[in-house]
């Protein structure tokens, strides 16, 4: 089992192209997922070079993510990818031109490599001072923001391209931008029923098979983070919303996780807490120690080994939808 916690992991470059080093670690070590960056994306030629050397490294199939929300939050710049901002579609209300743009940009990835898309955002824009989600969610009412949800899940699957929403339990009421420090919200278990689950829900009945996360104190549920805690991962996503699929982290190396420990207890703690996949941005390194850290804490009987066999096993399940796309 241990040749396969590479699985587990999901990291990207900090240079234009793979360099030999990260192709070695990605091979060597099976990475479960590597996610590109608007620098490895353009021109559009550049990421599928790129995707093909990571692909022939690689002894498992890889997921190949990519945030591609619209608007502001595009990697791959220019049509047919780029579309326009969430919000942009919302304000309009037009599902239908959302839908024309949205499939058009998920076949033309698809056909670039891109197997899974780190979006839509199922977020609600219930705080104007939370500048970080400015622009990227499809509006604050979850019954206009929900059939943009299914409609967006639904298109990526007919391509062939896994869906992830985030930013689970909902960040859309924060304060605080995750990537510089914690951010906080005070919403509790009756508000997020009756308002940030519905677009989670929404997204999972439609056969969504990611959730992402976000670095968010939530004291109404837990004085730890969403990052590190059991109660809201296993007990709020897994239960309450009945998800199965993969729980995967945002980005460990923001500064929203910096209280977190260090790099390798920052892995193993949100490994614990119920993720499936430890998400290291661009910094390869960071994630090679991670893992580093991870192994040695397995080899010391710290990480229950049935509970890895369970996140291999949807990690594993849901990689072989990669292989047919979803009609």
């Amino acid at each position: 089992m241990i040749e396969r916690l590479g699985q587990l992991f999901f990291t990207g470059f900090d240079t234009e192209k793979p360099s030999d080093e990260f192709l070695d670690f990605v091979g060597q070590e099976a990475i479960g997922g590597v996610i590109l960056f608007e620098p490895n994306c353009n021109p559009h030629s550049l990421a599928e070079e790129s995707i093909k050397k990571i692909q022939a490294v690689s002894t498992m199939t890889p997921f190949i993510g990519v945030d591609q929300e619209g608007g502001r939050v595009c990697r791959f710049r220019g049509v047919p990818a780029e579309f326009e901002a969430p919000s942009e579609y919302g304000r309009k209300g037009n599902l239908e031109l959302f839908a024309e743009h949205y499939e058009r940009a998920v076949y033309y990835l698809n056909s670039l490599g891109v197997n899974l898309l780190f979006g839509p955002v199922a977020d609600l824009n219930l705080n104007k001072a939370n500048i970080c989600i400015e622009g990227r969610t499809f509006g604050r009412n979850p019954a206009k923001v929900i059939p943009f949800i299914e409609k967006a899940v639904r298109l990526a699957g007919r391509a062939g391209i896994i869906s992830c929403l985030k930013h689970f339990p909902g960040f859309g009421a924060a304060i605080n931008d995750p990537h510089k420090k914690m951010a906080v919200a005070e919403y509790d278990f009756q508000t997020f029923i009756n308002r940030e689950a519905l677009t989670f829900k929404a997204g999972i009945a439609g056969g969504v098979d990611m959730i992402m996360t976000t670095h968010l104190i939530l004291s109404a549920f837990d004085d730890h983070p969403v990052t590190i805690s059991e109660s809201i991962i296993r007990k709020l996503l897994r239960e309450t919303l009945d998800f199965d699929g993969i729980a995967i982290t945002d980005d460990l190396l923001m500064g929203g996780a910096e209280d977190l420990g260090s790099i390798g207890e920052r892995a193993l703690k949100a490994f614990q807490a119920g993720h499936d996949m430890l998400l290291f941005g661009r910094d390869f390194r960071a994630a090679r120690e991670a893992m580093k850290y991870f192994k040695e804490a397995y080899r010391n009987g710290l990480i229950d080994k049935s509970r890895i066999g369970v996140s291999l096993d949807r990690i594993s399940g849901i990689k072989s939808k990669l292989i047919i796309p979803v009609t």
